[in-house]
C-alpha cells in the first residue's frame, strides 16, 4: 500500500485501503466507487441507505503532507460557516471545532483526482464486539503460522497438547496435561491447571484456569479465575463461509424479543467463577464473584 501511494501523482492527497463486501453488508460501511483504470475514488458515501458499491472503506489511510493544508482550510471554512453562515447551528458550538474524516474530507475530495483506493483481497474485519475479537484472533494466529511460526506453541515432551495455532506467552504456566487449541491465545503470567481444555478463546494476563475446567469461544479477563471443573462457553458468530467476502455481523446485544443474542462469553477483569459452575453465552462485568450458573445473561 505504501508503494502504491508513492507511485501516484502529486495531486493524490489520500490513499484509502479498500476491500470487497457482500451487497447487503456493504451498506454498513463507507462505500467507494472506483475508476478501475486509475484507482481514483470517483464517489464516496458513508453507510448509504441503498446499494452503492461492493468496495468498502477499511479505515486505513496514507496521506501526503499536503493534507495538513487541506485540513486547515476545512477547519477555517467550518469556523466561518458557524459564525457567518445562515444555517442553524448547535447551541454548544461543538460543530465548529470538529472535522469528520468521511463527511468533511473524503466526500468532498471524491471525483477531484485527489483520492485513490488500494484494493486488498486478504482477510479484513472490524473489531467492535467480543465475537469479532475471537474471529480476529484466529486470523492473526494464522498469519503467525505463515510468517512467524516460531511464535506459536509446538507439541513436545513435557509440554501441553497443542491443536492448531496456539500462542502461549513465555511467562505463562501451563500444565503438560492441558489441551489448547485451535486458535487460542494465552497471555502473560496465566496459570492453567491439570486437564484443562481451551479452544477458540483468549485468556488475558494473570488469569487462572483451574484443574479440568473447560473454556470454549470465550474471553477470560485479566486476573480472573475459572474454578475446577467449571465450564465457560460462548457461541461463535463467524461470517457465512459460503458467501465470498462476507464480513462479521455486528448484531445487537438483544433480539426483537428483548432476549440476549447468543454470542461469545466474556469475563471482565477480576471475575471469580467457582468450581463446577457453568457460564454460557453471558457477559460478566468486572469484579464479580459468581455463586451460581448463568445462561444468556449480563451480570451487572
Amino acid at each position: 500500500m505504501v508503494q502504491f501511494h508513492k507511485s501516484q501523482n502529486l495531486n493524490t492527497l489520500i490513499t484509502v485501503l479498500g476491500t470487497e463486501a457482500t451487497r447487503q453488508q456493504s451498506q454498513q460501511y463507507g462505500c467507494i466507487v472506483e475508476n478501475k483504470d486509475t484507482h481514483e475514488i470517483m464517489h464516496y458515501v458513508e453507510k448509504p441507505s441503498t446499494f452503492v458499491s461492493n468496495l468498502i472503506n477499511c479505515g486505513v489511510y496514507l496521506c501526503s503532507v499536503d493534507i495538513f493544508s487541506y485540513l486547515a482550510a476545512v477547519f477555517k471554512q467550518k469556523q466561518q460557516e458557524y459564525y457567518y453562515g445562515d444555517e442553524p447551528q448547535d447551541i454548544t458550538g461543538s460543530g465548529k471545532d470538529c472535522i469528520r474524516l468521511e463527511q468533511d474530507i473524503l466526500m468532498p475530495l471524491a471525483g477531484n483526482g485527489k483520492l485513490r483506493v488500494f484494493n486488498s483481497f486478504r482477510w479484513w474485519s472490524q473489531i467492535k464486539t467480543a465475537g469479532s475479537a475471537i474471529y480476529a484472533n484466529r486470523h492473526y494466529l494464522e498469519l503467525y503460522h505463515e510468517t512467524h511460526p516460531d511464535r506459536l506453541a509446538q507439541n513436545s515432551d513435557g509440554k501441553p497438547t497443542v491443536v492448531g495455532d496456539v500462542f502461549i506467552h513465555p511467562t505463562a504456566n501451563v500444565h503438560p496435561s492441558a489441551t489448547l487449541g485451535p486458535n487460542v491465545s494465552i497471555g502473560k503470567n496465566v496459570v492453567i491447571g491439570t486437564g484443562v481444555r481451551i479452544r477458540e478463546s483468549i485468556v488475558l494476563g494473570n488469569a487462572t484456569i483451574m484443574d479440568h475446567a473447560l473454556v470454549l469461544h470465550s474471553i477470560i479477563g485479566w486476573n480472573s479465575t475459572v474454578g475446577s471443573w467449571a465450564r465457560v462457553e460462548g457461541t461463535p458468530c463467524d461470517p457465512n463461509p459460503n458467501k465470498p467476502f462476507a464480513k462479521m455481523e455486528n448484531v445487537p446485544l438483544f433480539n426483537s424479543s428483548g432476549r440476549l443474542n447468543p454470542s461469545i462469553t466474556v469475563l471482565g477483569c477480576n471475575v471469580q467463577v467457582p468450581s463446577e459452575i457453568i457460564v454460557l453465552n453471558s457477559i460478566v462485568l468486572p469484579h464479580k464473584d459468581l455463586a451460581q450458573s448463568y445462561k444468556n445473561e449480563i451480570i451487572l
